[in-house]
């Protein structure tokens, strides 16, 4: 982000994986109506509506190397949505359709253009279909719940973002228990970053929005709240103030921050951060990738959410306001 102060800013993106993953489905129904407090670490597994295309690659076939999709003019990028009119989320649902076909009618998705192309799938030497891409099946990361209330979690702060910044559409996804096992330091003009393993089995939440104030779901009915603290949601004021977050481990702690300005208008970066915890500093060098979402806390009461970093300071950033993520 360019401002008056010309300070970079980036969005935690989640990192990357191309694994698949099992849903669980029992999620909390009976929940009280009471406020907790997140700061707790979670890994993110998240089905993508569409099969973005990461790379273009041949075909060995028995008349010879062809390249179906390239030749047709699909690009790295693209994001296919429909083949023949049947629905595609992920490669498994590519080779299902494509089986035995000479031709196919592929509509995708490109810098928000609807765009239709026929490719003629390639048998190669092993008998299989193919069109020659490789595509991306689901978003794998760390990140940090902010709170949970009733049946529903919110965390982030912000969206997941697909290659081309724009806000990923989500088919369904999961966030599970996390370990924070270390570090990667921040510093100026290069992201630090949580480190840590996550199990895709037993999942805690269900995840069913990715919006521009962060990604929400349901809690899991096996997912014990004893240990969380209630608390009362407030408006941030300039001045002191605390994150709860967890750079080891899977337990939060609370670390000083300075709350330095307030802007209400924009929709995830309401006021600006500085992290003054020497713990943290000593720790982190400041705000890192896998934080985002940590609550913040003032006087008492919550009232927001890491979401950004400068990327020409580790020790400030933005935050987002309780407001614009309750009631999601």
């Amino acid at each position: 982000m360019k401002g008056k102060i010309k300070f970079l800013s980036i969005i935690f993106a989640l990192v990357l994986a191309f694994s698949c993953f099992t849903l669980n489905s029992a999620y909390a129904e009976n929940f009280d109506n009471k406020l907790y407090l997140g700061g707790i670490p979670a890994g993110f597994a998240i089905q993508t509506r569409g099969a973005y295309i990461v790379g273009l690659c041949d075909v060995v076939t028995e008349n010879g190397v062809i390249s179906p999709s390239k030749d047709a003019g699909i690009l790295v990028g693209d994001v296919i949505m429909t083949i023949d009119g049947v629905e595609i989320n992920c490669a498994k649902d590519i080779e299902n359709v494509i089986k035995n076909k000479k031709s196919t009618t592929i509509a995708i998705e490109r810098a928000g253009e609807n765009i239709i192309k026929n490719v003629s799938p390639a048998k190669d030497v092993g008998g299989s279909f193919k069109l020659g891409i490789f595509v991306k099946d689901d978003v794998c990361g760390i990140g940090t719940i902010t709170f949970i209330k009733g049946n529903r979690f919110a965390s982030l702060g912000h969206p997941v973002i697909n290659e081309d910044g724009n806000i990923t559409k989500i088919v369904e996804g999961n966030i599970f228990k996390c370990n924070v096992s270390g570090c990667v330091k921040g510093e100026r003009g290069k992201p630090g970053e949580l480190k840590g393993v996550f199990l895709k089995t037993n999942a805690i939440g269900f995840i069913d929005k990715n919006k521009e104030s962060g990604v929400y779901g349901n809690i899991s009915t096996s997912f014990d709240k004893k240990d969380l603290i209630e608390i009362d949601a407030g408006d941030a004021v300039m001045g002191d103030a605390e994150i709860y977050t967890t750079v080891k481990g899977n337990k939060p702690e609370k670390y000083d921050i300075s709350i330095i300005k307030i802007d209400n208008e924009n929709e995830n970066k309401n006021f600006v951060i500085k992290i003054i915890d020497k713990r943290l500093l000593n720790c982190t060098n400041g705000i890192v990738q896998g934080m985002s979402g940590s609550p913040i806390v003032q006087n008492n009461k919550l009232v927001g959410a890491v979401t950004h970093v400068f990327i020409n300071d580790p020790t400030r950033g933005f935050g987002i306001s309780i407001d614009n993520m309750l009631n999601n």
